[in-house]
């Protein structure tokens, strides 16, 4: 990890397209002011956790909704469906 020191109203560049700066520094806290293009998104750690795991749950359940509709007894269903459908298609054809 690169550590930097910086006072109010120095900044930071990386990349050429983001900059950091600190804004203020008020006790223990510092505010930082952050540049970059819009489509490289920008957020504090614990938001950005919370996306990460959001996107994994929902993979997660994607992955089971694909996995309960491709199980061998709903195709063995839609089969059967499929078959019955042609059978009364045939059977109004021959009406």
């Amino acid at each position: 990890m690169l550590v930097l020191s910086r006072k109010k109203n120095e900044s930071i560049i990386i990349n050429d397209n983001i900059t950091v700066m600190v804004v203020e520094i008020r006790g223990d806290k510092v505010r930082l002011g952050i540049e970059a293009p819009k489509e490289i998104p920008v957020h504090r750690r614990e938001v950005h956790e919370a996306i990460k795991l959001g996107e994994e749950q929902k993979k997660k359940e994607d992955e089971k909704e694909l996995e309960n509709s491709l199980s061998p007894k709903r195709i063995k269903l839609a089969a059967q469906e499929m078959k019955e459908l042609r059978e009364e298609d045939e059977r109004k054809e021959g009406s």
